[in-house]
């Protein structure tokens, strides 16, 4: 029984954000009916390694988890009735349309909540539901560009750096939409009212400007590249070491700072601080004395310092061999349906619950799976709706 068991949730969402939004909310128990288009690839579906042995890929298999999958042709009469049907059961919609695109095809929030009035909508967007840009197409890049946070981000030789780790759609799409469906949810069993939730990727990465967004709001003083705290403007860095390899240094805190240099062999520098005055040369010290050693020699030399020091790992390192990754149970092995001895490697849900811990019970079903099986659990005729396209 997890967590969030008898929440039964219709997730329209495709690419990342929605998909990995919907994966935690399964993985702590809530009941989650993707709906798809047969016709319309979708990009994270498709993308990268296909499984052996089976036709699906690692992407879908991993965001698929614990969910099931129908075909559904919006466009037809029929498909409509069949989401008004869902929803008297699945009473939460999570959808990834652009702002008025559920309203024109008769399922948007005014619509549905008429017939069931305890139902819980969330659209997620790039811009939101309001606003000049909330009709505009837009990518997890364009998202963090727009919200500042990218001007004062990467190198002043180079300028903005990109990262292969999806900020916007993740932290600020998926995290901040779990967070307005739960909040619904709980109004919902105080009140027993419906909610809309509006959430917008660019609105959440707005608040991730974190310390340099609140003083800019009250000085006015713009960040600059490589001039702040915690963007290269202080020791609070990467630093290449002499096999090509990097350790991150985060020791901001005095008594960090101090075993920093303590371990590094230099006691000269505790006095000046993590951010002294003369920080790029100072850096320039500690870049040259990073590079007189490897990276896993300089790992066991912090090993036990206390001073916020660690190494930069690869994939293997942190998701295969990392010790702390292995306690944490942080990758698991999942069964892949429909092949009753394949199980896949997936990384977990980061939530620990005492008492409903997350459950893993099967990787993701091949799209429209469960089409029939839902089609017959609401008495209708398989055959004469996949006649009429309703499943295309």
């Amino acid at each position: 029984m997890g967590a969030l068991n008898g929440l039964k949730i219709l997730d329209f969402s495709t690419l990342l954000p929605g998909p990995y939004a919907s994966l935690m909310l399964a993985d702590m128990g809530a009941e989650v009916l993707k709906i798809s288009s047969a016709s319309k690839a979708d990009l994270v579906v498709d993308y990268g390694t296909r499984i052996e042995g089976a036709d699906i890929s690692a992407c879908h298999a991993w965001l698929g988890r614990n969910k099931k999958t129908m075909f559904l042709n919006l466009k037809t009469p029929e498909a409509k009735q069949i989401v008004r049907r869902l929803i008297m059961e699945y009473d939460i919609i999570l959808e990834q349309f652009r702002p008025g695109v559920m309203q024109r095809l008769g399922l948007g929030f005014e619509e549905l909540r008429e017939i069931n009035p305890r139902l819980i909508y969330c659209s997620l967007t790039g811009y939101g539901q309001t606003g000049p840009l909330r009709d505009a197409a837009g990518h997890d890049i364009n998202y963090m560009s727009r919200s500042g946070i990218i001007s004062h981000a990467g190198r002043t030789a180079e300028g903005p750096s990109l990262m292969n780790f999806q900020v916007a759609d993740i932290a600020a799409g998926s995290l901040h939409s779990v967070i307005g469906i739960l909040a619904a949810v709980y109004h919902r069993d105080r009140t027993g009212q419906e909610q809309y939730v509006d959430v917008a990727m660019l609105d959440g990465c707005i608040p991730f400007n974190s310390l340099d967004g609140a003083e800019f709001l009250v000085s006015g003083r713009q960040p600059a590249r490589e001039g702040e705290l915690l963007n290269g403007g202080c020791m609070y860095d990467y630093y290449e070491t002499s096999d090509g390899g990097y350790m991150s240094v985060g020791s901001l805190e005095p008594k960090f700072w101090e075993n920093f240099c303590r371990t590094l062999g230099r006691d000269d520098l505790i006095e000046g601080s993590v951010w002294p005055e003369n920080a790029p040369a100072v850096k320039e010290q500690i870049r040259a004395i990073f590079r007189t050693k490897t990276r896993d020699e300089w790992t066991r030399i912090f090993a036990d310092a206390d001073a916020c020091v660690q190494p930069v790992m690869n994939l293997q390192e942190a998701l295969l061999e990392d010790e702390q990754t292995r306690a944490r149970d942080m990758v698991v092995e999942v069964g892949l349906p429909l092949h009753d001895t394949v199980k896949v490697k997936q990384m977990a849900t980061a939530i620990k619950l005492s008492e409903t811990p997350c459950e893993y019970r099967f990787a993701g079903f091949p799209l429209g799976y469960h089409t029939r099986e839902i089609i017959d659990s609401l008495g209708m005729d398989y055959e004469v709706l996949a006649s009429r396209g309703v499943f295309d």
